[in-house]
């Protein structure tokens, strides 16, 4: 089993910054995608940003090179560094991690960008 634990969410002015991290405990080992989503009132879940095993990471159209995903080499934490927040950033942000094809989720941490 893996936990996640997500924090570094709030309150936060458009055009402001935010740090979010996931701490990873449990049966790390396997760990291979890390990855953050995000879900707004009535929306579905979306991709936000993820970091592959290699290191390589992709991140969603919307993002337009305003939020940095990283991790520690151990796979423990994973960040979201966001930037330039607007308000349609608004949303529950939920740290992934895929460990031998299986999902896991995390309770998710909320962000909120005011006008």
């Amino acid at each position: 089993q893996v936990q996640l634990v997500e924090s570094g969410g709030g309150l936060v002015q458009a055009g402001g910054s935010l740090r979010l991290s996931c701490t990873v405990s449990g049966s790390i080992l396997g760990i291979n995608t890390m990855a953050w989503y995000r879900q707004a009132p009535g929306e579905q879940r979306e991709l936000v940003a993820a970091i592959a095993n290699s290191g390589s990471t992709k991140y969603a159209d919307f993002v337009n090179r305003r939020f940095t995903i990283s991790r520690d080499n151990a796979k423990t934490t994973v960040y979201l560094q966001m930037h330039s927040l607007k308000p349609e950033d608004t949303a529950v942000y939920y740290c992934n991690v895929d460990r031998f094809a299986r999902d896991y989720w995390g309770k998710g941490t909320l962000v909120t960008v005011s006008s």
